[in-house]
């Protein structure tokens, strides 16, 4: 009993350490003091790692990483509660929202001393710097962020990172807007050409420094907080890409009485990608640059209680799965930030007793169904993907903080 009590003990010591660092990083992150107090926590954490009763079992002395591996799989192979990670890695105040770069070929050791574990890239390092990784000569360069380990599949969440999803009211409504199409087709394929137009305010340029790549969207849904019933943004449907290849013009021609006439002609943009039908009315709004997003899972350092709002897809989705993508109700003006790892809890069917012969409608408790991960946030609405879900989650279901 002894030593549970003290592995007990270790664990509750771990969560406040690692809930300190949070808090530290935070704290920095907007400019508030840091106390000595802060700082020394967080630098022990480097330092220390984690309790072993925080390994999951089996986790692996040394792993070689892979292609196709991702944070959140490595950091369950090795934790019982995988958003500790930054605690295994042993991340220190500036490198907690910015990891060290994991690439595949590189070889994780697992460090076991003095009943903590720490992960490195080089077996027996006290330093904990990553190894030398050696390349061939080549003559394709690529940028070594894109080959670094990513948190999560990229193509689960890849159209979230690089599309504008949230807008306000007015952004759609006041974009450019498809006037016709080359000819009847209403799927459109790479290739195929498409006219907009936009207005005196918001006009297609193609001069240097204007926007040449467009997303193209179309009815943009209310998003509404289920418990208060206020709209928090809306969430366009996304139908496909184009290429803006000429601006909007006037073009000087004979009206056929001696005279000259200026008509107004629309810019000419190409399909490069088509998802769903395109037809005239939909809007075009300039595509995101492309951000190499690198965050590490870890627990919100506040309190949160967060709502599903929607769920991403076809309006005919009423339940998500692994893997699906939800929308809650708070935001990064709540505090929401890329990497927080959420517990899903269910919403608690209502039923009649059917053992009383008043025959009155209970309500069942809320239970824990599973983890989502935020991986994109905009002012009061975040996408998390559901990393794991025993039964299916739905509009209303919770989100709290990881126990």
């Amino acid at each position: 009993m002894a030593g549970f009590a003290g592995i007990q003990r270790a664990t509750l010591g771990a969560v406040t350490i690692l809930c300190a660092v949070l808090a530290t990083t935070a704290a920095q992150a907007q400019g508030r003091p840091v106390s000595a107090t802060q700082q020394a926590t967080a630098e022990q954490v480097a330092q220390q790692g984690v309790p072993l009763a925080e390994l999951a079992p089996g986790a692996p002395d040394t792993y070689v990483v892979k292609r196709g591996d991702t944070l959140w799989g490595i950091s369950g192979m090795y934790l019982k509660r995988p958003w500790c990670w930054p605690e295994l890695w042993g991340m220190n105040l500036q490198a907690i929202r910015n990891p060290h770069l994991i690439f595949p070929g590189q070889t994780l050791h697992l460090d076991r001393n003095g009943g903590y574990a720490r992960l490195r890239t080089q077996a027996g390092s006290a330093s904990g710097e990553p190894e030398t990784v050696r390349v061939s000569p080549r003559t394709r360069t690529d940028s070594l962020a894109d080959s670094a380990l990513p948190t999560l599949k990229p193509h689960l969440i890849e159209p979230f990172l690089v599309e504008p999803v949230v807008v306000d009211a007015q952004t759609l409504e006041q974009a450019p807007r498809i006037v016709a199409m080359l000819d009847e087709r209403v799927l459109m394929s790479p290739g195929d050409r498409i006219y907009a137009r936009g207005d005196a305010a918001n006009p297609l340029r193609a001069e240097p420094g204007e926007p040449r790549q467009y997303r193209i969207f179309r009815n943009a849904v209310a998003l509404k907080d289920p418990l208060t019933g206020e709209i928090l943004g809306y969430e366009a449907q996304h139908l496909g890409k184009a290429v803006l290849v000429r601006g909007e013009s006037f073009e000087e021609s004979a009206d056929g009485k001696g005279g000259i006439v200026s008509e107004y002609v629309p810019a000419s943009l190409d399909v490069t990608s088509s998802k769903e039908e395109m037809r005239a009315g939909d809007r075009l709004l300039p595509a995101a640059p492309r951000v190499f997003t690198s965050y590490t899972p870890h627990a919100p350092q506040r309190d949160v209680d967060a709502r599903v709002i929607s769920i991403y897809g076809s309006s005919a989705v009423a339940n998500a799965a692994q893997n699906n993508v939800v929308a809650i109700n708070l935001g990064s003006q709540d505090g929401i930030e890329a990497g927080h790892v959420l517990n899903l809890l269910t919403k608690g069917n209502r039923i009649k007793d059917k053992t009383s012969e008043a025959r009155s409608m209970i309500k069942l408790p809320s239970e824990s169904n599973g983890m989502a991960m935020v991986f994109r946030t905009f002012d009061r609405v975040s996408y998390a993907l559901i990393l794991d879900v025993r039964t299916q989650v739905r509009v209303g279901d919770r989100l709290i903080n990881p126990e």
